[in-house]
């Protein structure tokens, strides 16, 4: 079992960057694949990017327009979304998720398919 709490959200400017980040805790994060989600009020959480426990593969949302990078440090039992060229739709409470897998499964964008998940992080792009 792994424990998740995300860090880094606050508010900035359309244009800007943020380095949200997901602690967990608990025995062999090494052993998870990590994801981000986000959510908006009245909307069903959203598929952000995936990576594999190694870091060596990533998956992201087509709509994100290679503007964030996923990232871990299984040393430190960190997950990383580095957010770039930020705007107002990227507004939402972010979420990291972890599922025990040896790969990443073609699934990944499936909020089902995670057994782990953080409180969320509040990420505000103001116009």
């Amino acid at each position: 079992q792994v424990q998740l709490l995300e860090s880094g959200g606050e508010q900035v400017q359309t244009g800007g960057s943020l380095r949200l980040s997901c602690a967990a805790s608990g025995r062999a994060f090494g052993d998870y694949t990590m994801a981000w989600f986000r959510q908006t009020p009245g909307e069903e959480r959203e598929f952000v990017a995936t990576i594999s426990r190694g870091g060596l593969s990533t998956h992201y949302a087509d709509s994100l327009e290679n503007r964030f990078t996923v990232s871990r440090d299984n040393a430190k039992n960190m997950a990383y979304l580095q957010m770039d060229s930020l705007k107002p739709e990227d507004t939402a409470v972010y979420y990291c998720a972890a599922r025990w897998s040896a790969s990443i499964p073609g699934n990944y964008a499936d909020v089902d398919l995670y057994d782990f998940w953080g409180q969320g992080t509040q990420v505000t792009v103001s116009s």
